[in-house]
């Protein structure tokens, strides 16, 4: 058994953190691979319970692997058809939703000033409502159109690149065991089982983190589309969905959904600021949920780290990575910090080295057997 966190010395911690860094950094440099294969993990453990049980019926993992993409893909159609009937046509044409988006969130913005300077006269001088109304019209002059065309060419260039998550899952799936085999093959026989508990412990990290990150997503979804609902906007399963998967950003993610949702209250009500400030009321409820009940049911259970390192590090990723970083830095620290406590373990367990050191010896004298 690894030895417990705080056993671990400074030297172990920070070789811990400087990789997780360097690797952070280096997933940014590749962010046209970093993303298809974060997302290819996500699918990989998502079908991983289906893909076991065919495994367990008696199939192989070429079968098992090919039945569960194929029913992977059938349920992503049918949701999408599902999705196409159920939501409503939108009121105005996909071109000019944009600009009705945007516009409303002015809009609103507006009333809030307006609402904030009647409330409390002493701001009335400052004029804040009309120099936030002059600065909003000459940013958003023809925004959309001058960016429109640029966000569809960088859409375009990703599609590419995020097919390769569906096949790189596919081969997560199918080959998996052969690869851990391969680096088994390469470990000295004296940190033989070590190297299997280390890799069972990465994979089982891994696994708790995503695993435990989609189940918080079922809930948020869950609870943001009652609250929506409650609310009267329309969709309320849609706009939680896009809400729940913009969370799994740190911090970020939330503020973006909620952006969202508002937006989307303002152009549905557009002369009723209540709609909005309700929306914002139930995303308030569901973060408080999520971090007194939800995340410490699900992720709190998958990553053994102290909150003070858990919150520096997200800034840490944020700052060298960006968006890839506030995601990917607390299952990448959970996993180097499994790797680096048993090579911590490894290199200091006298018992391991001297068993390594004794059947190296052997080997030489086998070897030389014939030579004397």
């Amino acid at each position: 058994m690894i030895q417990d966190q705080h056993q671990s010395g400074p030297i172990v911690w920070c070789g811990i953190v400087g990789i997780t860094c360097v690797l952070l950094y280096l997933m940014q440099r590749m962010l046209w691979l970093s993303v298809p294969f974060l997302l290819a993990v996500i699918l990989y453990y998502m079908l991983l319970s289906p893909f076991t049980r065919l495994l367990r019926m008696g199939f192989s993992r070429n079968t098992s692997a090919m039945l569960v993409g194929l029913g992977f893909a059938v349920v992503l159609l049918l949701a999408t058809l599902v999705a196409i009937t159920w939501i409503p046509a939108p009121a105005t044409g996909w071109q000019d939703m944009p600009s009705r988006y945007l516009s409303a969130g002015m809009r609103f913005l507006r009333n809030m000033m307006n609402a904030l300077e009647r409330q409390f006269p002493f701001i009335q001088p400052a004029h804040l409502s009309a120099s936030m109304d002059a600065n909003l019209a000459t940013y958003t002059s023809n925004f959309i159109q001058r960016n429109l065309t640029a966000l569809l060419m960088a859409a375009a260039a990703w599609v590419p690149s995020l097919l390769l998550a569906p096949f790189l899952a596919f081969f997560f799936l199918r080959d998996g065991r052969r690869f851990k085999r391969f680096l088994a093959r390469a470990v000295p026989n004296a940190f033989f089982e070590k190297t299997l508990f280390l890799l069972h412990e990465v994979d089982q990290t891994a696994r708790r983190y995503f695993q435990g990150m989609l189940k918080l997503t079922v809930i948020d979804t869950v609870v943001l589309a009652l609250g929506l609902w409650a609310v009267g906007l329309p969709s309320p399963l849609l706009l939680g969905f896009i809400a729940a998967v913009l969370a799994w950003v740190p911090y970020v993610g939330s503020i973006v959904g909620c952006l969202v949702v508002v937006l989307v209250a303002s152009a549905d009500a557009p002369d009723n600021n209540m709609v909005a400030y309700s929306a914002i009321g139930v995303f308030i409820a569901a973060r408080l949920l999520d971090d007194f009940i939800f995340m410490p049911m699900t992720l709190g259970r998958s990553l053994r780290i102290h909150p003070l390192v858990t919150v520096v590090m997200i800034f840490i990723g944020g700052a060298l990575a960006g968006v890839t970083g506030l995601m990917l830095v607390l299952p990448l620290l959970g996993i180097v910090m499994v790797v680096g406590e048993t090579l911590g373990v490894l290199i200091t367990d006298q018992r391991l080295q001297a068993r390594h050191r004794y059947a190296r010896g052997l080997r030489v004298k086998q070897a030389s057997l014939d030579l004397k």
